[in-house]
């Protein structure tokens, strides 16, 4: 294992135990991929928030988190979904991790607050068709 993914790995940990003290998932909920976490809010709050700053402003240090605040490429749900179940950069995807429903609710979360006024919702149906197919066996 080379340095770059020991530190990942170690990076990985230490937002897991911090989510984890903050009273978002617990060990089991972050070490299976799976969150209990169900209103936008608790999602953002338990999830997002430790890279994308309690503000949604972002952050630069070990990496850089862009800021969602004011985003305007928030505009497209569809792009913030496929954001969501996909990772882009260093924002791992939580396809695997988060329900159809757990996406939309924190879409929707991130698109009428932190001054995001996106007043059209993302379905739970919405995000399904965003899901990549699975493989033909």
């Amino acid at each position: 294992m080379n340095a770059r993914a020991r530190a990942l790995i170690g990076l990985a940990v230490l937002v897991a135990f911090a989510a984890i003290g903050r009273g978002g998932a617990d060990a089991q909920d972050i070490f299976t991929g799976h969150y209990p976490q169900q209103s936008g809010e608790a999602i953002y709050k338990g999830v997002c928030q430790g890279c994308h700053m309690p503000d949604a402003m972002g952050a630069v240090g070990a990496g850089a988190y862009p800021a969602l605040a004011k985003d305007p490429r928030l505009q497209s749900g569809a792009y913030a979904a496929m954001i969501v179940i996909k990772g882009q950069k260093a924002m791992p995807p939580f396809g695997d991790s988060f329900s159809d429903a757990q996406i939309a609710n924190v879409v929707n979360y991130l698109r009428s607050n932190f001054g995001n006024g996106y007043a059209d919702q993302v379905t739970p149906d919405q995000v399904k068709t965003l899901r990549p197919a699975p493989p033909v066996q």
